[in-house]
């Protein structure tokens, strides 16, 4: 199916009701990653709000991303305990390691995208990091590319 039959699908089945604006923008992106500006402008038009209200909800919210993301997702905890126990060196070292920029986070072969979160939840385990889901704890520069380095392997092995 394509983005444009999706948003179609998505907006008459939320009645073309611009209160229903962010459901439809969680649901597309749950599906593709992340809202296009070519999905941002279909909304707009289907539910006849402006471009300009679309973008302000879609950069407005932190769950929001206009940039496509990487297969694999990686969050970093920059929360109080997380950055006292040294977050700042591991986000460097992936960072460079993973060759990103200050505009862009994800990877150019769309393998990894690199965030930084406020908490995860997990202060006693600090720093923690948490690829795809899954919690790793107590992290260091060294054990977070060996983890990177893993899943590259495994990406490669396929």
């Amino acid at each position: 199916m394509s983005d444009i039959e999706r948003v179609n699908e998505l907006c008459v089945k939320c009645n073309c009701n611009p209160s229903n604006l962010i459901a439809i923008m969680q649901e597309i992106q749950s599906e593709y990653k992340y809202l296009s500006e070519e999905v941002l402008t279909l909304i707009a038009a289907k539910l006849n709000i402006s471009l300009a209200k679309v973008y302000s909800v879609a950069t407005f919210y932190e769950n929001f991303s206009l940039e496509a993301k990487g297969k694999h997702i990686i969050k970093l905890c920059t929360g109080t305990a997380c950055h006292v126990r040294k977050s700042q060196p591991i986000y460097d070292s992936i960072f460079a390691y993973l060759g990103l920029d200050e505009k862009h986070k994800t990877t150019k072969d769309c393998l990894f995208t690199l965030e930084t979160v406020a908490c995860l939840g997990a202060c006693g385990l600090a720093p923690v990091m948490m690829i795809d889901g899954e919690v790793h704890a107590k992290m260091t520069p060294e054990t977070a590319l060996e983890l990177l380095k893993n899943i590259q392997k495994k990406e490669a092995a396929k």
